[in-house]
């Protein structure tokens, strides 16, 4: 038996990678979708309720901290959410407003990939797995 050998519950380097993007990502989406409404560019001066809507998004960070497959599975279908905000307010709303509304869906479809990734590199090395 080789010391070497990898367990198979042991997440591979690339799927720590893609974990961390998806961290990373999801941290820096809470951040702007908070200062967006709070401060940036709010709908309604001095803030608004709409700042609520970055909370979701902190339920998740557990889940994808400690590398639970379901966690990385709902935040891929969830955060289309955001995308779909981000889009509609990017063609919709005036700068700078609708900077912060791009900045929100490429940092979504960057979770969605990290995510994606992730899901298909466990898989994968489940499969492998004697």
């Amino acid at each position: 038996m080789s010391a070497t050998r990898i367990l198979p519950n042991t997440p591979s380097f690339a799927a720590l990678a893609t974990r961390a993007i998806a961290v990373v990502s999801l941290l820096a989406l809470f951040a702007l979708c908070l200062g967006w409404e709070l401060w940036l560019a709010p709908v309604r001066p001095g803030g608004s309720w709409l700042a609520l809507k970055a909370l979701p998004l902190l339920l998740a960070l557990p889940g994808l901290l400690r590398l639970r497959m379901l966690t990385y599975r709902k935040t891929a279908l969830f955060i289309w959410l955001y995308f779909v905000e981000g889009v509609v307010r990017a063609t919709s709303d005036r700068a700078p407003s609708s900077w912060y509304a791009v900045g929100e869906a490429v940092l979504t479809v960057l979770l969605f990939a990290a995510c994606a990734a992730h899901v298909r590199l466990r898989q994968r090395q489940a499969r492998a797995a004697p």
